[in-house]
């Protein structure tokens, strides 16, 4: 069972640079369970479950995102994980 779950939404030019590509690449580097989509507003929303240590650095990595990203901003919904993730997923 993961220690935490963070629900995360990425605004700023986050669509169409690779965001959810590189999300998925890094999260599975750090046994990371979860997903990431684009959102039709623009924004980026992404769910992380693992160890502590790795879903804040997941959440630091949101924080830059890809080269061509230009982040405005993060926003982390915090909460106890479901455990009904398996692996990760991109939409």
């Amino acid at each position: 069972m993961p220690d935490t779950r963070a629900h995360v939404f990425v605004t700023g030019e986050v669509q169409h640079v690779h965001f959810r590509d590189n999300t998925h690449e890094t999260a599975r580097a750090h046994g990371v369970e979860g997903w990431v989509r684009n959102l039709d507003d623009g924004r980026v929303e992404a769910v992380f479950e693992g160890s502590e240590g790795d879903v804040e650095t997941l959440i630091d990595w949101c924080r830059r995102g890809p080269v061509e990203a230009d982040v405005d901003g993060v926003v982390v919904e915090e909460g106890d994980p479901e455990g009904d993730l398996d692996g990760f997923e991109k939409h």
